[in-house]
């Protein structure tokens, strides 16, 4: 089991929690170790502070460690694009999973549980963390909300003398050293801080592996002879997106002993969820690196879910679709129907010049939540 003090440095995992339909600021609960008390960190804006010195009050406010707390101040754009890497990753991990058994609830106790442990789902939120963080930083810095950085200037490029560079890239750069300086260096001594430390690498590389280039013509009649170019990164949802197929097939990691030699070595071998036929790698000595791979690890296998416990609320009474989840959300203890009528605007029809006209359409459906 991981020692708390080992997470230390990780920007962690913060989750949105919605106020069971009752009206108020949304509030995301923000920590960066699994034994440290949660606080809550309002999304609207804060209360007016003196000028140059707004940032300081939430830079405090998000419990950073001594050197991290210098970094948020020092660019008063930090603290409000560590605000926004929070958000965008609570809410892209509750889109992903929103099918599933485990739909990234971390309020309370659930998300210090979790973090603790070397689940896949530990995996997840180590590299949707860092991949928020990278992501944000990189828009923050194109958008000119940075002091110390701006946009990518992206000297590397190929055929660079086929075109102008031009328009405003998003400085990835800059990012990632940002937040490998900012994420610190962690102990290595360990099997599960080494897969941490992979898994939070994994998000950074993805973020890197989707920059896409992107031009525009300026030349006579729409030609090409002059072009303006800038790199871009590719929509946080797409991140989010390969990052849960890098979950599905995340490889399970443990460590033993060779009898012959005496030594430590680390064994891997693919989560039991996936097919039987695919084989182990080859194991490593316990001295080399992690697997080079873009694979999330994991160290033990995922809880059910099923049933409320210290790692979940357990499904009952969650909503699931019939013919799509039921079977398996509900873990084989069926669910109830409801009926409900359903009003909604409907057949609308934009009128001249400035206003939509809806209608006001009532129907029925069928809502589906798992028996308890």
């Amino acid at each position: 089991m991981l020692d708390g003090h080992l997470l230390l440095g990780w920007l962690s995992f913060t989750v949105i929690v919605y106020l069971l339909n009752l009206p108020g600021p949304t509030a995301a609960y923000f920590g960066l170790t699994g034994n440290e008390p949660l606080s809550i960190l309002p999304l609207n804006s804060l209360p007016e502070e003196s000028v140059g010195r707004a940032h300081y009050k939430l830079c405090d406010r998000l419990k950073l460690e001594k050197k991290q707390r210098r970094m948020c101040r020092r660019d008063p754009g930090v603290a409000e694009t560590l605000r926004e890497a929070i958000t965008m990753s609570a809410l892209e991990c509750q889109y992903q999973f929103r099918f599933e058994r485990w739909n990234c609830t971390l309020e309370g106790r659930h998300r210090a549980n979790i973090l603790k442990r070397g689940f896949k789902e530990t995996a997840f939120l180590y590299a949707v963390s860092s991949a928020g963080l990278t992501h944000a930083m990189a828009k923050a810095c194109s958008a000119g909300r940075m002091e110390r950085c701006t946009c990518d200037e992206a000297p590397d490029l190929e055929n660079r003398k086929a075109w102008q560079w031009g328009g405003c890239g998003d400085n990835l750069k800059y990012a990632n050293k940002f937040v490998k300086d900012f994420l610190g260096k962690r102990s290595n001594k360990d099997l599960r801080a080494r897969v941490d430390m992979h898994n939070t690498n994994v998000g950074m590389k993805v973020i890197k592996a989707g920059v896409e280039t992107t031009c525009k013509c300026h030349g006579v009649s729409g030609s090409c002879t002059v072009q303006t170019c800038w790199r871009q990164l590719l929509p946080f949802h797409e991140i989010g997106k390969q990052l849960k197929q890098r979950y599905e097939t995340s490889i399970k990691v443990g460590s033993s002993t060779n009898e012959a030699t005496g030594e430590g070595e680390i064994s891997t071998g693919r989560s039991q969820q996936q097919q039987p036929q695919q084989q182990p790698q080859p194991s490593p000595g316990l001295n080399d690196q992690i697997p080079r791979t873009m694979d999330l690890l994991h160290i033990e296998d995922s809880p059910s879910f099923c049933r409320a416990s210290k790692y979940s609320s357990g499904t009952a009474a969650r909503k699931c679709y019939k013919d799509k989840n039921c079977d398996a959300i509900c873990c084989g203890r069926g669910h109830n129907t409801q009926s409900r009528e359903v009003t909604r605007p409907c057949q609308c029809q934009v009128r001249w010049c400035c206003y939509v006209e809806c209608k006001q359409c009532t129907q029925r459906e069928e809502v589906y939540t798992c028996k308890v």
